[in-house]
């Protein structure tokens, strides 16, 4: 098949998106398909127009919604350049990704021509932008001949305004990029520190504040032992560093943004992996490369973050918030090296079920599924 993938946010933004875009497209390459990934260029940073397999129109810009920052396109003449790209490469499949943002994805859909499939990935309540726009957002997706949700919250969040069928096909994990066996960045390593890891975009959603709060308490009970490694950054880094203490600032580091081939190290390097995001969390897809790095996970509890995680089994968890349940169950986490290696190993066991060629076995079925029923509409008229 020739398979176009659209997505505003790719490399060199790092995300969930982009991790779910590039490997899915790994996995259908591998399988012989023809794979064209088109998304927006970066501002200051090195990418080519024209690399292998990727396609660049407009520029990129964050913009704040939902509590975080998403990725928009813009620039002059996006319609005439996606319709010519379309045209030209006269793909089988369009695969659209957030297919009711604009700017890209709302384009893609209303130029393409052939069998359309867009990916939900976010999840929330209602909100003024999309009410504004419903009608117009509604007409769009309509035009779509399959939709999926990387998970059931997912779903429920899109019903909202886009009822109809879903399937619900999980955002998958590398589990060879990321093992148990990973090399530790020796630096950080040190017997008498646990390391606790962060990773992520610094946006308010993503809870660091929590984190931030509860480390007094941490490193209070661990007798000094904890130590927090941030790696990820926004414009509000600064902010977030003022939140440290004096006393604090040797246990906490912020590392800021990092190479992509490096962030296996990081996990390698961590003793417990924390993510302390307040909600509107879709999936967990940070949870899951942890999982397959052998690290045991305290999460938020909230309903993204359970398409992963079984609290109490394979990870532990905690009310969103809520900074002394954290700290305790950091605490008692660190204290006790057994329920780590357990969780661990749990982990490990439950990202194999989110293998890139399960969950691109799931993908590469609804195609064939659209293209089918496509072909029986196209042969009876």
């Amino acid at each position: 098949m020739r398979i176009g993938i659209v997505s505003q946010s790719y490399y060199p933004r790092y995300g969930g998106v982009t991790e779910h875009v590039h490997n899915s497209a790994v996995e259908l390459r591998r399988r012989g398909h023809e794979v064209t990934i088109v998304t927006s260029r970066f501002r200051d940073a090195r990418q080519s127009d024209r690399a292998a397999g990727i396609e660049r129109v407009g520029y990129n810009v964050l913009v704040p919604f939902n509590r975080a920052f998403v990725d928009l396109t813009v620039g002059f003449g996006l319609r005439r350049q996606m319709r010519r790209l379309l045209r030209s490469y006269d793909f089988d499949v369009l695969h659209v990704h957030n297919p009711h943002a604009p700017t890209l994805p709302l384009i893609a859909i209303q130029e393409s021509r052939g069998v359309t499939v867009g990916t939900f990935h976010s999840t929330s309540g209602r909100s003024v932008l999309q009410d504004a726009f419903h009608g117009y957002l509604t007409r769009t997706v309509a035009r779509l001949d399959a939709r999926i949700a990387v998970s059931k919250t997912a779903e429920a969040s899109s019903r909202l305004y886009y009822p109809g069928d879903y399937h619900v096909i999980p955002n998958g994990v590398d589990v060879n990029r990321f093992h148990p066996d990973g090399q530790p960045f020796e630096r950080w390593r040190d017997p008498n520190r646990v390391n606790l890891l962060f990773v992520g975009r610094l946006d308010p959603r993503k809870g660091l504040q929590y984190l931030l709060a509860a480390m007094p308490e941490v490193v209070g009970r661990t007798r000094g032992r904890a130590r927090l490694l941030i790696v990820g950054d926004s414009y509000l880094r600064p902010r977030f560093e003022a939140r440290i203490p004096a006393a604090l600032r040797q246990h906490v580091h912020f590392l800021g943004h990092v190479p992509g081939a490096d962030l296996p190290r990081w996990y390698a390097t961590a003793d417990i992996f924390v993510s302390p995001a307040s909600g509107n969390e879709s999936f967990g897809i940070v949870l899951l490369e942890a999982m397959a790095a052998g690290r045991p996970v305290v999460a938020t509890d909230i309903p993204g973050y359970r398409s992963v995680i079984d609290p109490g089994e394979n990870a532990e968890a905690f009310p969103p918030g809520d900074t002394a349940s954290l700290a305790r169950v950091l605490v008692a986490l660190i204290e006790d090296p057994a329920r780590r290696a357990l969780l661990a190993q749990r982990g490990r066991a439950r990202a194999l079920e989110f293998a890139w060629p399960r969950v691109t076995d799931q993908i590469e079925s609804v195609y064939r599924e659209v293209l089918g029923r496509r072909a029986a509409v196209t042969s009876a008229a």
